[in-house]
């Protein structure tokens, strides 16, 4: 199972990433997410703090550029197998410093991956 993080979450229900979320937990994946806000999306944790996560296989990136820079270093510790930069939140520094540390990453849409099974 392809456990995932989406940085950036948000509990509200119209917003991109709680979407992702939902369609995650739809597909069977394992999902948490950190956010501004605590609470849940149909059953997954969102919290607020940077939390050590075992077998972390994605993160799915909902913050822009800016807002990247004070997960930097959790980002590089949690050892995720790639990164989705979704639309929005492409950032060159970070790609640069995930490909020197052997960390994938991806410009892409979590929704549409999941929408073509390709995720």
């Amino acid at each position: 199972m392809k456990k995932t993080l989406i940085l950036g979450a948000s509990l509200n229900p119209n917003t991109y990433s709680n979407r992702a979320i939902r369609k995650l937990m739809a597909h069977g994946f394992a999902v948490i997410g950190i956010g501004i806000r605590e609470g849940t999306v149909e059953g997954a944790p969102v919290g607020t703090e940077q939390i050590p996560i075992k077998e972390l296989h994605t993160i799915s990136l909902y913050l822009n550029p800016a807002n990247q820079v004070f997960y930097y270093d959790y980002i590089l510790a949690l050892r995720p197998q790639r990164v989705i930069f979704n639309p929005g939140t492409e950032n060159k520094a970070l790609e640069e410093s995930l490909k020197a540390h052997g960390i994938s990453y991806e410009r892409a849409c979590t929704l549409v991956l999941l929408s073509l099974d390709a995720y």
